[in-house]
């Protein structure tokens, strides 16, 4: 039986690494010129744990937290976490209406905001939600649409009706003993839920993920350990906080091996290269889009990546042509890791030490103690070695469950544990899993099976593509035709003809695509997944192919 190597809280993770590390860079923003040590994180915590407490926040309730990656960020996760609260994370690019099904399907009774963020105004936001916040007392708020919220915290220090200013909840705390903090903080569970990950929403309404104390600590740990992390080193985070690899990946993963986090408080490629420069970064987080930009910024070469050693390309399928990129350019030990918010996220991973040719065409083997199995989902009976099927994973990473849908868990979890992850794959007969592509992303083409994953991994090959997505759109006569969204490098042209030549005698003939578009910036979630359901539509309307897709037009 495997046994995983912490048996902590989040609370009493970070006083033992603080006790250890005290005077070590914990956290830097290097845009503002922030810099704390782990003493002084641990400090800040206790004071933000000491203010929730004041303010009435019990063990058990969720606090929502909707801001891009600033200090105040991690702050409020400990403290939260301190005292047994549940950390409920927003998504940056949430509206009104995502904001208010969030909060109500969460039941938060506090929620933690910024001021903006990319021309969305969050206090103008929360306003229109609950317009009783205006003429509130801080702290008592009664929102007809949101019964549970009591307290709203601005994370600044203006001064807005009816909410708290961040200084206000440092000042709060100050009444309350060491002693107080300390028992609610014992009486912290490491199976307690400390998180609630909104899955991003690319379909269907998003549904809470709740994660353990165990589940997040555990998977920070070997995450770490496949890049073989130690105190040393110092982890450029421009990943959203909000996501898990942002919380998991990064944040705790720094903590777990006393590392230092350098977090950019959004995604700005020239950010991440100063940031690398500045603090002398060993590791570096991003989804494959966040590599491409860098890699391709124009002052690129002003910026010295000696220090970068390692990191990890995920969140979405890795093109092998800019894999192998960025191992020339960027960080020569780079990890893959492939996973799901609901398994904590992180299921398989390369090591630094596999050949690279594993590196760039796998996602590596399991982490320890999680098992990977690949089902045939029509059988549902498992694959030989480097057949395709259904991805499916078991182990300490699996989620407690979705926040108040039962159904939902027993449609993701089946009766002996396995999660369903609706991705396919194949895995080799010593462990490496390859991503082949979704279940619900195939294309059928007059009954053809199609998957979007191959073509887009040919077309990298292109030198003119920066980035590829290929999609099924409606067919009257073939049920669907195959069409790729292509992203030109900068300054070079092409066009349909081309890259359809390009395809000819290389790809079978009903892989090449029937369509072909142009993008310059794709549709995405705020964790960098592209949406395919928006360039779907999009490409129904561009291609005039409503009735073919069965949409009656006035």
């Amino acid at each position: 039986m495997f046994e995983p190597k912490f048996n902590t809280t989040f609370g009493a993770l970070l006083d033992d690494v603080a006790a250890k590390y005290p005077d070590k860079d914990a956290l830097v923003n290097v845009q503002k010129g922030l810099r704390y040590s782990y003493s002084e994180l641990q400090d800040i915590a206790n004071k933000t744990a000491k203010g929730f407490m004041k303010m009435g926040v019990k063990k058990g309730d969720n606090v929502a937290i909707w801001a891009t990656n600033v200090v105040e960020w991690v702050f409020a996760l400990f403290g939260a976490a301190k005292i047994g609260a549940v950390v409920v994370t927003v998504n940056t690019n949430y509206r009104s209406h995502e904001l208010e099904y969030l909060l109500k399907q969460s039941d938060s009774t506090t929620l933690l905001l910024i001021e903006e963020y990319r021309g969305i105004n969050y206090v103008e936001t929360i306003n229109d939600v609950c317009p009783e916040l205006a003429g509130a007392e801080a702290g008592k708020l009664n929102c007809e649409k949101l019964p549970m919220l009591k307290n709203v915290i601005f994370m600044g220090d203006k001064k807005f009706p009816g909410m708290f200013a961040w200084d206000d909840l440092m000042a709060m705390g100050e009444g309350v003993s060491d002693e107080e903090l300390a028992a609610l903080q014992a009486a912290c569970d490491p199976e307690d839920v400390i998180n609630m990950q909104y899955t991003s929403g690319t379909t269907g309404f998003p549904k809470g993920v709740m994660l353990t104390h165990n589940n997040v600590i555990n998977n920070a740990y070997y995450v770490g350990e496949c890049q073989n992390y130690s105190e040393n080193d110092r982890l450029c985070i421009p990943v959203p906080f909000f996501h898990c690899f942002g919380l998991t990946m990064s944040i705790t993963t720094c903590v777990v091996y006393g590392a230092t986090m350098v977090p950019v408080e959004e995604f700005k490629p020239v950010w991440v290269l100063e940031a690398i420069d500045k603090e002398k970064c060993t590791a570096l987080q991003g989804v494959p889009t966040m590599w491409i930009a860098e890699l391709e910024h124009p002052e690129f070469r002003n910026y010295d990546m000696t220090s970068l050693r390692t990191g990890i390309m995920a969140g979405a399928p890795c093109p092998i042509e800019v894999m192998r990129k960025v191992v020339e350019k960027m960080a020569p030990e780079v990890t893959i890791a492939y996973g799901q918010t609901e398994a904590s996220p992180v299921v398989t991973q390369t090591r630094t030490d596999d050949e690279i040719e594993r590196r760039v065409t796998t996602v590596g083997r399991s982490i320890p103690g999680v098992e990977i199995k690949i089902f045939n989902p029509e059988t549902g009976e498992e694959c030989a070695p480097g057949v395709q099927g259904e991805i499916c994973i078991r182990g300490y990473v699996i989620m407690k469950g979705y926040y108040k849908m039962p159904e939902a868990t027993e449609k993701a979890i089946d009766e002996e544990g396995w999660l369903h992850s609706g991705d396919l794959g194949t895995k080799d007969e010593h462990g490496y899993v390859k991503i082949t592509g979704r279940l619900k992303d195939m294309i059928i083409r007059g009954g053809e099976n199609i998957y979007p994953r191959e073509i887009e991994e040919f077309l990298y090959t292109n030198p003119k593509v920066s980035d590829v997505q290929v999609i099924g759109v409606p067919s009257a006569k073939y049920g669907e035709e195959v069409m790729a969204i292509i992203k030109l490098r900068e300054g070079v042209e092409s066009s349909e003809e081309e890259m359809r030549e390009f395809c000819q005698g290389k790809i079978a003939r009903h892989k090449i695509p029937k369509y072909i578009g142009f993008m310059e910036n794709y549709p995405m979630t705020a964790s960098g997944k592209i949406q395919k359901y928006k360039l779907r539509d999009w490409a129904i309307k561009e291609l005039k192919l409503e009735a073919d897709a069965g949409i009656v037009t006035a």
